[in-house]
């Protein structure tokens, strides 16, 4: 078992996942590839010799990526891990940044590795996709949080015992935020990307349906946080 092991949820990514699995390897982590019903048999990609770093969790049907990065964690945590990174499987991470979550991480919160947006060819929708997604996590975590989409992170097992009710992209906000309710920290650290040409880029995220679907996540603490923050204004003015 290496020090550290890190978690590669993917759905029909087969011209990428074994060269993000292999960059992986060859930084020295252990890696969990989750199938997550894939057209195409994930494990059949790699040799064998290619495999001995890797161990493959397969879904029979797809889950969702929320339901991946859980059962990667579920198999962290029976490999004898307490934390685990986690990266797409579509070749915009980079295994080499993981070092710097690494050096940051300090055991039991949440870290996030926010994008260099500030690279003029990143698309302008993913831009203001990240300002939407950013103000509603940072309102309902109280942490400063620049890149709430990121999938570049690392879990502490711990989160495996939330009450986490999402399987989709939404999980990786609600993750935040139950994380959050728990008493839990979140941390962020820069990190640098990929980004592919439109011709080249493999996303299974729609934009409307699963933005709403992350929205949607803050929905039912909106009224018990606002008038939380109402009745302490209140006392306040009071006092």
């Amino acid at each position: 078992m290496r020090d550290n092991v890190v978690i590669i949820p993917t759905y029909n990514n087969p011209k990428t996942i074994k060269q993000v699995a292999l960059d992986v390897v060859e930084h020295g982590y252990e890696t969990i590839i989750v199938d997550d019903g894939s057209d195409t048999e994930i494990e059949l990609l790699f040799k064998p010799e290619e495999k001995k770093f890797i161990h493959f969790v397969k879904h029979v049907h797809n889950k969702g990526k929320g339901a991946a990065i859980t059962s990667g964690l579920q198999k962290a945590k029976e490999l004898g891990y307490q934390f685990a990174g986690s990266i797409d499987g579509d070749g915009q991470h980079l295994a080499s940044e993981m070092q710097k979550l690494l050096s940051a991480y300090e055991g039991k919160e949440i870290m996030i590795g926010a994008r260099n947006f500030d690279l003029e060819h990143v698309p302008k929708g993913s831009k203001f996709g990240r300002w939407f997604s950013n103000f509603w996590a940072c309102w309902d975590t109280g942490y400063t949080i620049t890149d709430s989409l990121s999938g570049y992170r690392i879990y502490p097992v711990s989160i495996l015992d939330l009450d986490i009710k999402t399987n989709r992209f939404d999980w990786e906000m609600e993750v935040l935020v139950r994380h959050a309710d728990a008493g839990g920290a979140i941390k962020e650290v820069i990190i640098e990307c990929y980004y592919p040409s439109p011709e080249e880029r493999v996303s299974h995220f729609k934009k409307f349906d699963d933005t709403m679907a992350i929205v949607w996540v803050h929905v039912p603490s909106l009224w018990k946080k606002w008038t939380h923050a109402i009745l302490n204004t209140l006392l306040f003015r009071k006092k």
